[in-house]
């Protein structure tokens, strides 16, 4: 696929020709701004690839795996806040998208997850490769569609791609049985939207808004916890007006990170059970909570008993109400988007006086900063996200797997923008940072998109690379390798006394052979120096290149809390 191609209008125009629901799909896809799909024939979605011979606005990338290509069509919607859009056959194809479903709907990501199915005629008689894809994925999908009549086609695309993206984002899916799909109709476009019961975006109450001016006002010591809601709701400058007129601090979740600029004076970056020291007391001592965008999830609030016991007040600003008062008690509910909350807010926002609150959080900051144990012997996972941070200057998107490189890069990685870090935050799915890159470069032609790895995960979607080298999409490529599943090591050393079980990847390939294999440069570093100097050949190569770092097996994330304890109960490694 050529980088940032973009569509005529000549097929998606209003037409009487009788066309086939097949048909009908694609030019609903093209008026609904669909850039790419990604996806996976099978025999029965074989009427709708075959629409696509011959239709020169329609673009698609054939993946290795559907899971390749749901976990692509996320890294898209999560990098542009566009629909991400991605299509499978019926039974093993559909349920291959299982686990992308399950990531985008913890993450509150805006998919159209398009899924075959067997003839009508044959449905319920566990025909070949059926499956009850609507009642296996019900749980992880914000709505669900099966396709019995070829006329709702045009109603069902265009609501599924509204109630995807308002509201609290979320997967919506679409089964479409064989025959329907080949069934024809007189094209119409349907715009209207009547969803019974659905309210995409509560509107804010003032009322509950002055509440929180007036908590703030009564506060010595607030704290603003920024989730990934910030970022979904591109609030990200409305949040940094509100922070500068009022002062108050902010940590952020992980899906939180460049919602507000890692750089900023008021930032103790992400806070949790790998945040920093700053953050984690901050919130432990802090008499004002206010969570925006941010569901307090386990990862954050450790031990809920003990969580921020010194707080008077939580305020909570969410779209979704039952968020609210789900896991933590909520004194201050302000229940809509979040732009517009803030944008109330800063309407009434004023600088308070909070200089000794200050003061101690920047002893903290001095006394406590992010470090590791250097060493001109080996080189550290550590000194390597901080390698790439400075070089890209903040300016890249991120997409990183699942483990312990995806905590150094919320540690180290240095985010400034909005949607520049794409990670699996509440499923934890490994085998999502690549591909998730392959779709972030595909909606930014023209950003750098450097993919962090595992030499776990990377084993669990390597086989994507078939489609950097194809169309040439220049993904930088990071493996981080110690020859180990290094967080479940890291959990068995401190947690379980040592005792390592089923954790040893030394029988891993040699990636940079394998990268080439795929028609992929590839390159490795071992020591700081190499590590420099390959870093910088690949960020001046043209195309996909892939650089593996060798590290060393025994190193730990720290900060860490362990489960069950509070987040003041923060264990430092070797700086305690």
């Amino acid at each position: 696929m050529e980088q940032g191609s973009m569509f005529t209008n000549q097929s998606i125009q209003q037409s009487q020709d009788l066309i086939t629901g097949s048909e009908v799909l694609l030019r609903c896809l093209l008026t609904e701004g669909t850039e790419c799909v990604f996806g996976y024939p099978g025999g029965n979605v074989l009427y709708i690839y075959d629409a696509m011979v011959g239709n020169p606005d329609f673009k698609h990338i054939l993946t290795r795996h559907e899971q390749g290509a749901i976990h692509a069509a996320d890294g898209y919607a999560r990098s542009t806040g566009k629909v991400g859009v991605c299509i499978a056959t019926s039974g093993p194809g559909a349920t291959n998208l299982v686990t992308g479903i399950a990531t985008a709907f913890m993450d509150s990501v805006p998919l159209v997850v398009i899924t075959g199915n067997v003839p009508t005629t044959v449905m319920g008689t566990d025909a070949f490769q059926e499956a009850d894809i609507i009642s296996i994925t019900m749980p992880i999908t914000k709505h669900s569609y099966l396709v019995r009549d070829v006329n709702d086609l045009p109603r069902i695309i265009h609501e599924a791609f509204y109630i995807a993206n308002t509201g609290r984002k979320g997967p919506v899916l679409i089964d479409i049985p064989k025959d329907i799909s080949n069934q024809k109709m007189f094209y119409h476009r349907d715009d209207n939207i009547n969803l019974r019961g659905y309210e995409a975006a509560p509107r804010p109450n003032q009322s509950a808004i002055d509440q929180l001016i007036e908590a703030i006002a009564e506060s010595e010591k607030p704290v603003i916890i920024a989730g990934g809601g910030v970022v979904y709701s591109n609030a990200s400058s409305e949040l940094l007006e509100f922070v500068n007129k009022t002062q108050i601090p902010v940590t952020t979740t992980l899906l939180g990170l460049g919602g507000f600029p890692s750089g900023h004076d008021l930032s103790l970056g992400m806070l949790g059970m790998h945040g920093t020291y700053t953050a984690n007391m901050a919130v432990q001592n802090a008499d004002l909570i206010i969570s925006i965008g941010s569901r307090f999830d386990d990862r954050i609030t450790m031990n809920t008993a003990g969580f921020a016991p010194h707080a008077k007040r939580i305020a909570h600003i969410d779209i979704d109400p039952a968020e609210i008062g789900k896991n933590i008690k909520t004194d201050i509910a302000c229940v809509g988007e979040i732009k517009d909350v803030l944008e109330y807010a800063n309407m009434k926002a004023q600088p308070y006086k909070l200089g000794s609150w200050i003061k101690t959080i920047e002893e903290n900051k001095s006394a406590y900063p992010l470090r590791y144990t250097n060493s001109e012997k080996e080189l550290k996972p550590q000194f390597v996200i901080e390698m790439i941070s400075e070089t890209t200057d903040g300016e890249a998107i991120i997409t990183t797997d699942v483990g312990q490189h995806q905590m150094w890069v919320a540690q180290f990685y240095k985010f400034k923008h909005p949607r520049s870090l794409i990670s699996s935050g509440g499923l934890g799915t490994m085998g999502f940072g690549f591909p998730s890159a392959i779709g972030a470069q595909t909606g930014n032609p023209n950003r750098l998109v450097v993919s962090i790895n595992g030499d776990g995960g990377m084993q669990m979607c390597a086989q994507e690379m078939a489609i950097c080298a194809i169309h040439n999409i220049p993904v930088k490529i990071v493996v981080i390798n110690n020859q180990v599943l290094g967080m479940v090591r890291q959990w068995q050393e401190i947690i379980y006394n040592n005792r390592f079980s089923q954790i040893d990847l030394a029988g891993s390939p040699d990636f940079v052979k394998l990268a080439e294999a795929y028609g992929i440069k590839g390159l490795r570093a071992s020591t700081k120096t190499e590590a420099t100097r390959i870093w910088q050949e690949a960020m001046e190569t043209p195309g996909p290149v892939l650089v593996e770092f060798n590290v060393p097996k025994d190193e730990n994330v720290y900060p860490m809390v362990l489960s069950g304890t509070n987040l003041d109960e923060i264990i430092l490694g070797d700086f305690e």
